[in-house]
């Protein structure tokens, strides 16, 4: 009678009842009642009665089983939908509490915040005094002086609060830093000039040196030539007026032959000798002539020679004077050249520096990136220019 009281008492089982039922050996009552009910018989398997029994006591398990697994499955159901509610539940609570953490600690966050705002500006100002002292390139002396001046007139007072000691330091340092380099490149340039202007120097005597020369050597050709026409006429002269004599000689000669031979021809030959003679004379003046002209063109073109002499001279000075005028302008067009790459640089530069902030580097990230890349130190990495 118990165990068929325990049996109904399966069926009476219900949500309200069952986190006292589906607990760790909470079903074995019921398995231990089905069991002494369907084992406490011995059915006949001869008839058909008993056949049919043990049909009916099977069929009586299959029932207890359902009556007790589908309140324990809902039962189950029901604990699995609980962390969901339980979740759901903390993370409301977890929400209101974290927000109410945050509205406690948004005076204390805000006065954090400006705080570190107010150091970076601080350290960015200082870090920005040290920037001044590092260069891409080398620079010119104007532009070192230039920043210097500037750095000069940046005030350290208790505008930098804390940070006013290392502000102090730095500047000095930086200051330093810049001076010795304003002494380098006021030095190097003054050593460039020098060099330059001992270059040009150079060049400009070798090229009178040049100029010189070649105004000797055509002086002498132009002399020497003179000279030789000038003997050669002379020579020419003198030839001519030999001529002359051997002709009278020879003259002379026949007069006295024909003397000797025809006293009729006398006469008439002393008037012929006497016609030779005046012409030989006008043939001597005449050389004597020539002789002054040809010594009048030498002294011509001896002057000559010297005047070309001298036009050689001054184009070798305008020629210098051009030439130094080129050297200058090609100084002024290199410092040029220099300063318009530089400000080239140092767009590119502050490009890159703009570029990196924008994909979210800090300002301080950005500089010292593109500083490490500008100096070579990343492999594989530079700037096109």
């Amino acid at each position: 009678m118990s165990a068929q009281q325990q049996v109904i008492t399966i069926d009476d089982i219900s949500a309200d009842n069952a986190p006292t039922i589906y607990v760790s050996g909470g079903l074995d009552q019921f398995f231990d009642a089905v069991s002494a009910e369907v084992t406490g018989e011995v059915p006949d398997l001869a008839s058909r009665k008993g056949r049919e029994r043990i049909a009916s006591l099977a069929a009586k398990v299959s029932k207890s089983k359902a009556a007790v697994e589908k309140p324990g499955r809902d039962y189950l159901k029901r604990l699995k939908e609980m962390p969901k509610v339980v979740e759901a539940e903390l993370r409301e609570f977890v929400t209101k509490m974290d927000n109410l953490r945050d509205a406690t600690r948004k005076p204390l966050t805000d006065w954090e915040q400006a705080e570190i705002a107010r150091t970076d500006k601080h350290v960015d100002g200082i870090q920005a005094i040290k920037d001044l002292a590092f260069f891409e390139e080398s620079p010119s002396a104007a532009h070192v002086a230039k920043i210097i001046a500037d750095l000069e007139l940046v005030a350290i007072n208790d505008t930098w609060e804390e940070f006013l000691a290392e502000a102090a330091q730095v500047k000095d340092q930086t200051l330093a830093k810049l001076r010795g380099i304003l002494a380098e490149r006021t030095q190097y340039e003054a050593d460039q000039a020098e060099l330059a202007q001992r270059r040009a120097e150079a060049e400009a005597q070798a090229q009178r040196d040049r100029d010189a020369e070649i105004a000797r050597v055509a002086a002498e050709q132009a002399q020497r030539q003179a000279e030789e026409r000038a003997q050669a006429e002379r020579d020419a002269a003198a030839r001519r007026e030999q001529e002359l004599l051997d002709q009278a000689a020879a003259a002379q000669r026949t007069t006295e032959q024909a003397a000797r031979d025809a006293e009729a021809a006398a006469e008439r030959q002393r008037l012929q000798l006497q016609l030779q003679a005046e012409q030989a004379e006008r043939h001597a003046a005449q050389a004597k002539a020539d002789q002054l002209a040809a010594e009048q063109r030498a002294e011509q073109d001896r002057l000559t020679a010297i005047r070309r002499q001298e036009e050689a001279v001054e184009r070798a000075r305008l020629d210098e004077v051009a030439r130094a005028n080129a050297a200058a302008d090609e100084i002024l067009r290199q410092q040029q050249a220099r300063e318009a790459d530089k400000a080239h640089k140092g767009a590119i530069y502050k490009a890159a520096k703009e570029a990196f902030i924008q994909h979210g580097m800090t300002e301080e990230c950005a500089r010292l990136a593109v500083k490490l890349v500008a100096s070579g130190l990343i492999p594989s990495m530079s700037i096109q220019y």
